[in-house]
């Protein structure tokens, strides 16, 4: 019983405090704000192992961890949108969990990784992504005007970043993955 109540809060911990590494290893920055790394990782990964609703909270506390470390500020809703929203999402991945453990468990796990890993962090992506394009929509639009460019455009097309990181992620969350689910799989609770 004590195994288990500690188990949960230091994997998340554990999660977020990745998450905060891997988002100061930049290959590129974004001009006004963003950037192409492997911080949603973690979050994909314990989505996929954990659930959606675990998933979903673990990526809104590290949206805030983010929010702290790199503020990229101008209005409250975009607070709101741009980080724990937009990393919460990243938790819907967490819907494929059941699919995955039950492929992994039965050993086809190139089956679970391509109907399970793979459309989970698309999703997730895919829901980052679009509150990042929202926020962008509605705060960021004198960029788009002053380069001459229709706001919705513009939003679409500068947070692809979002969607380049998580190609990268879905890769490396396919190889970490396999190593992962034996050990959740043998936990006693």
């Amino acid at each position: 019983m004590g195994a288990s109540r500690v188990r949960l809060p230091a994997e998340l911990g554990l999660t977020i405090a990745l998450a905060t590494v891997l988002h100061f290893i930049t290959p590129w920055q974004m001009p006004q704000g963003g950037s192409y790394s492997l911080e949603m990782l973690p979050v994909f990964v314990f989505a996929l192992l954990r659930g959606p609703v675990l998933g979903i909270a673990c990526g809104a506390m590290y949206g805030l961890v983010d929010l702290a470390l790199e503020p990229y500020l101008f209005h409250w809703a975009q607070v709101v949108l741009d980080y724990p929203v937009a990393f919460g999402l990243v938790g819907l991945a967490g819907f494929w969990s059941p699919r995955w453990h039950r492929l992994a468990g039965q050993d086809r796990v190139g089956a679970g990784v391509w109907t399970a890993v793979f459309p989970g962090i698309a999703v997730g992506a895919l829901g980052r992504y679009a509150a990042h394009v929202i926020s962008g929509l509605v705060f960021f639009a004198s960029f788009a005007r002053d380069l001459g460019q229709l706001p919705p455009v513009y939003s679409l097309a500068y947070n692809l970043f979002v969607l380049v990181s998580a190609i990268a992620c879905a890769v490396a969350a396919a190889a970490v993955l396999p190593v992962l689910e034996p050990l959740v799989r043998g936990r006693g609770e």
